[in-house]
């Protein structure tokens, strides 16, 4: 069955390689784009996901660990599979400390090549989709008050709403009032659900912690 929402991106300036690997890539039912350059690639990746990159290191121009070092750059978080004829050590530790899913010697078994594809598009797939969760959540987020985002700080942190009331020299009817538009906002049916959101935007758009 044909895989039409996956995409593994070929980059290899060898292109019987090339062919090789995206032949046997597209055979198990998933949409293939071979490069022949790391540079090829970054003109034409147009961001779609869930996505598997497997790249060559050694290529005339840009590198595969360079075109990881670039993409980690550009902000592109998605699953590399690194190929290799020539391992080192270094080369080993500079690819996974990029974040590659793994490092297959050349030549390497079909079935392994494709159980380590197969792992990447998985592992991207679940990326993908809790990153559009947060980018929801983010969303709502953005329509709450100043006065709602410093009452939520304190209900994330487990304040009773007669403490966040003295803490922030309101009623209590005002934090009662501010917490049933947040919890509406945000849509959250409960306080861990509201308390799981917080944490999913943590670092990103988190309202800061009270003091």
């Amino acid at each position: 069955m044909r895989d039409d929402h996956s995409t593994v991106y070929v980059v290899d300036d060898d292109a019987q390689a090339r062919k090789a690997v995206t032949a046997l890539i597209e055979a198990m039912g998933v949409t293939t784009l071979g490069f022949n350059s790391a540079e090829d690639f970054l003109a034409h990746y147009d961001g779609r996901r869930p996505a598997c990159l497997v790249t060559d290191v050694r290529m005339i121009g840009m590198s595969g660990l360079e075109l990881q070092e670039e993409l980690i750059r550009r902000g592109v978080d998605i699953s590399v599979v690194v190929l290799t004829g020539f391992a080192t050590t270094p080369g080993t530790v500079r690819a996974m400390r990029n974040g590659a899913l793994t490092l297959l010697e050349k030549p390497c078994r079909d079935d392994e090549l494709w159980e380590a594809v197969r792992d990447g598009l998985a592992a991207d797939r679940q990326r993908h989709a809790l990153q559009s969760g947060i980018g929801e959540i983010r969303g709502r987020y953005a329509t709450l008050t100043a006065k709602e985002r410093d009452v939520l700080a304190h209900v994330a942190a487990g304040e009773a709403n007669k403490i966040i009331a003295k803490r922030l020299d309101v009623s209590l009817r005002t934090v009662e009032l501010h917490r049933q538009n947040i919890f509406q906002k945000m849509g959250a049916d409960s306080l861990a659900e509201l308390v799981r959101m917080v944490v999913a935007i943590e670092g990103e758009s988190k309202p800061p912690l009270p003091s």
